[in-house]
């Protein structure tokens, strides 16, 4: 099947309907450029395709709701998705470094705090997350551990928990993340 065939609503229709054709076409257009980019701004070739996944899971999930309606091209609603993942992986990384054996060796424990310093703030941190989410109650609690521990999609979540639709279930997501870290915070005032 050429690209040409398709233009990009029916696409979009395709994608929502889960037509593998349409789901190629997408990949075999912006796949490269999205994966490229993400390997300019340092990242590795796996980091492109797994960015590019998600960028199409997002995309899947939009198109499942027919009020959806595209304002752009997909390419450029695509790359926009896969930078914004990209920089909040990057933003996370910089919150929560990974070290590997090499790089320890060349920290300078001296003006740096120590692991146990660290392993105890950390505790300290989940003990007063751990408060919070249990302040929070249902269904906000178990709305957050479905999405956040278990990695279930909006879709999923909309279901389980008897949205109407998965904007309405992202709604509430963002309102009980807000609550939470109003918890949050007021959990480490009493401590």
């Amino acid at each position: 099947m050429k690209n040409a065939l398709y233009n990009e609503q029916e696409l979009l229709i395709g994608l929502a309907q889960n037509d593998r054709r349409c789901t190629e076409v997408i990949y075999n257009l912006y796949h490269k450029p999205l994966v490229l980019w993400i390997i300019k701004k340092g990242g590795a070739e796996e980091d492109g395709e797994d960015i590019f996944h998600e960028a199409m899971v997002v995309l899947f999930e939009k198109v499942q709701n027919a009020d959806f309606r595209l304002s752009c091209k997909i390419g450029t609603y695509l790359i926009a998705v896969g930078k914004n993942l990209w920089y909040k992986k990057i933003e996370h990384q910089n919150r929560n470094p990974v070290y590997h054996k090499e790089d320890i060796s060349d920290l300078n424990y001296s003006t740096s705090k120590t692991d146990v310093d660290i392993q105890v703030e950390r505790e300290a941190h989940y003990n007063t997350l751990t408060k919070a989410m249990d302040k929070l109650g249902h269904p906000c609690a178990d709305i957050l551990k479905a999405f956040y521990h278990e990695a279930k999609s909006m879709h999923d979540i909309a279901q389980q928990f008897g949205y109407t639709n998965t904007d309405n279930a992202k709604t509430q997501k963002f309102k009980c993340l807000q609550r939470l870290k109003k918890l949050f915070y007021a959990e480490q005032v009493e401590d």
